[in-house]
């Protein structure tokens, strides 16, 4: 159970996929100027980047290194997560109209957001078994998640500020996550 906490706490504080490795910063600009919008990201990284992780676990353990295929992981991650983003868009289309008009571009830049590629990848160079696989994609995925929203939070209030005009819009965003990058750096000590 220690095992898994460690982890848990690495995985969103410490090695914060989006803060500390800084992977997936395109949904992450691009969502985080409305509260509702980061939520919705959020919530949809979570479900794909979890999925993912498992599924990726699953085909590398099962097909690729049963039949030593390990040369195809990084098209067949591809693959399992397009055809997962795809499932997400299309309930968020039935579903929660307003949200998939909201997320527009970004939700299918989801495939492409190299965050989810990235887990999926350390999750087979750390060579986890399944339940840590499982812990590690959801809890990159709630750090994920917990970055976009702080990051949205504060980018709403800047935009109630009075920003020199060579700052505003993506070059105060760049340096605002930077800021909560250090914030989080701070954690690294914890473990």
């Amino acid at each position: 159970m220690g095992d898994y906490l460690v982890l848990i706490i690495s995985c969103i504080l410490i090695n914060n996929i989006l803060l500390a490795q800084y992977l997936g910063n395109c949904p992450f600009l691009g969502t985080s100027k409305r509260m509702e919008t980061a939520v919705g990201m959020a919530m949809a990284v979570v479900f794909v980047l979890v999925m993912a992780g498992v599924l990726a676990w699953v085909i590398d353990h099962y097909v690729l290194k049963a039949f030593h295929l390990e040369y195809l992981m990084t098209i067949s991650f591809i693959l399992v997560i397009a055809a997962l983003v795809q499932f997400v868009e299309m309930f968020l289309k039935k579903s929660i109209p307003a949200l998939y008009s909201g997320l527009g571009i970004f939700l299918p830049l989801i495939t492409t957001n190299c965050a989810v590629l990235g887990v999926c990848l350390i999750n087979v160079k750390e060579e986890y078994d399944f339940m840590h696989a499982l812990v590690a994609s959801f809890a990159y995925a709630v750090g994920y998640g917990l970055a976009l929203i702080l990051f949205a939070s504060v980018r709403e209030r800047i935009i109630l500020g009075r920003v020199p005009r060579p700052l505003q819009d993506t070059s105060i965003g760049l340096v605002t996550a930077g800021l909560i990058s250090l914030a989080f750096y701070a954690f690294k000590g914890m473990v």
